[in-house]
């Protein structure tokens, strides 16, 4: 397989404000842009998970040297950041909201409503345990979802706003038109669904047209191709990748032997046992013989393979360190021919997964 580079229109962060923020004034790195679905949305063609950096992991970074991380990510061409009200809770919004004031106007960051959480909830709740509070998509709950948010990201509108599990109990149309009323408000602009199944998707899109879905998806993760890729090329909607590098198992910097600290989301997850990462490191061994190639890193590979499979899918990389950040950027110049595509995927299918993406419990959220 024959790989090579090619250079992208450039999506450049203007650092003019009136912030009093004194940054870099220009970005090192070119950055491509996408739009998601028909939506008229356009961001960086990879954006920024930002749940690491104060949620899920054993060792949280400290929120001072996070915000330099956001700002240089901004300096370096990315423009879309993604959070959620539960990542803390709380911390985590508000962390970007100081990050990325400086750069109003300029960014997009998409939020989550939809678990059940107190307003006085004090931070620190282990990832695992959020699906314990419960879902709550009710109207109510999703318009103080949304002004909680909205304060805490020091904006006067959410760009995209996400229903972070699908809620058995709250009709789809309901949670629909809940949104289209803060749409039609001005303090919401777009709207998606997290996790969704096909018919949820369907019956959402038809009541407030939905500008973007996220959901896993990788090289090792591919339950979203049969039905849900198709469907959101029919109907125009963006599709934003989480864990797009298999929450860091595809990058080569995880074997059977790393040790993962109670803490750490990954130490429930099926998938990142020792004896799964025993069986599943031929992926890893797959994206590195194809980044010895062609000079480049395994998470470059798997994230070329994301970008390549549509122009609407925007991957969301999470990381706490600006390196990382600049290495994933160097996978939107990284340009795979079809055939190449073709070798590749072939290549990946014929290695078996094994583990489950979730425990039993939280898998049963996902697909409604």
């Amino acid at each position: 397989m024959n790989f090579q580079y090619k250079d992208m229109p450039i999506l450049a962060a203007n650092q003019n404000n009136s912030s009093g923020y004194t940054g870099r004034q220009q970005t090192e790195v070119q950055v491509q842009q996408r739009e998601l679905g028909r939506s008229g949305l356009r961001v960086s063609a990879l954006g920024l998970g930002c749940m690491g950096m104060s949620f899920s992991y054993a060792d949280l970074p400290d929120p001072t040297a996070m915000i330099t991380v956001l700002r240089g990510a901004v300096e370096r061409g990315v423009t879309f950041f993604d959070t959620a009200e539960v990542y803390g809770p709380f911390t985590n919004e508000r962390l970007l909201g100081e990050a990325l004031a400086p750069f109003k106007g300029q960014v997009v960051i998409a939020s989550k409503f939809g678990f059940r959480l107190p307003p006085d909830m004090g931070s620190g709740l282990a990832a695992e345990k959020s699906f314990d509070l419960g879902l709550d998509s009710r109207p109510e709950a999703i318009r103080a979802a949304c002004e909680g948010s909205l304060r805490r990201l020091r904006v006067e509108r959410i760009e995209l706003f996400y229903q972070h599990r699908v809620d058995p109990a709250v009709p789809i149309e309901e949670v629909a038109g809940a949104v289209g009323g803060l749409i039609a408000e001005g303090k919401v602009a777009h709207w998606g669904l997290s996790e969704a199944g096909a018919q949820t998707i369907r019956r959402a899109h038809a009541v407030t047209p939905l500008t973007a879905l996220q959901s896993e998806y990788s090289i090792w993760s591919r339950q979203a191709e049969p039905e849900i890729l198709p469907l959101l090329q029919e109907f125009g909607i963006g599709f934003v990748p989480f864990s797009p590098l298999g929450k860091g198992f595809l990058t080569g910097a995880m074997d059977a032997q790393t040790e993962i600290k109670p803490g750490d989301f990954r130490a429930v997850l099926p998938r990142f046992t020792a004896e799964a990462r025993q069986a599943n490191q031929a992926v890893v061994d797959l994206l590195r013989q194809v980044a010895v190639q062609i000079q480049a890193t395994p998470a470059q590979v798997a994230l070329a393979w994301i970008l390549a499979r549509a122009p609407w899918i925007v991957p969301i990389p999470g990381s706490t360190k600006l390196a990382r950040i600049e290495e994933n950027i160097g996978a939107a110049r990284l340009v795979l021919a079809a055939e190449q595509i073709t070798a590749l995927t072939a290549a990946a299918e014929a290695i078996p997964i094994t583990g489950a993406r979730y425990p039993e419990a939280i898998e049963r959220t996902t697909g409604l």
